[in-house]
């Protein structure tokens, strides 16, 4: 149930941001001039997108706003917490770029504020694109660092 918050908040996110470019669409088509009437021979009046350009070019920005709006949720979203929500914090960068056979291939690690666990997302993007790994934390903290400082025989 830990990780049905996090999708949930990402979908709620969503629908607000939805909602919100509805709002504008609706009020760029409200606030718009209406067009001349047209005269009765020729039919109905024409629909104002495509056949005037104002008003596409102004729905083509609401939708670019929206666009940069739905990647901004995505990005924001990737760098959260799985369990609190909390912005991950503390990037630590592991790895070499010149080196990556002894010491690994390069990649970033974030960790939560609350130490609910840490992702990693991988500078080196080989195979294709690969999802970052979230590794949750065991909720006692001093067993993990004990085990760091444990004397190797």
């Amino acid at each position: 149930m830990k990780g049905m918050k996090y999708w949930l908040y990402l979908a709620a996110k969503l629908v607000v941001a939805a909602g919100a470019m509805c709002i504008l669409q609706a009020e760029l088509v409200r606030f718009y001039p209406p067009p001349p009437p047209p005269l009765a021979r020729f039919g109905p009046a024409p629909p104002l997108f495509i056949h005037d350009m104002l008003f596409t070019f102004l729905t083509l920005g609401v939708w670019l706003i929206g666009a940069a709006l739905f990647y901004a949720i995505i990005w924001d979203q990737r760098r959260r917490c799985r369990v609190c929500l909390r912005r991950l914090i503390m990037p630590v960068a592991s790895g070499s770029w010149g080196n990556m056979v002894v010491f690994g291939r390069p990649r970033t690690q974030w960790i939560c504020p609350y130490g609910h666990g840490t992702l990693s997302i991988e500078e080196l993007q080989i195979t294709g694109r690969q999802a970052p790994d979230w590794q949750p934390h065991d909720d006692d903290i001093w067993k993990e660092l004990e085990s760091y400082y444990q004397p190797r025989e």
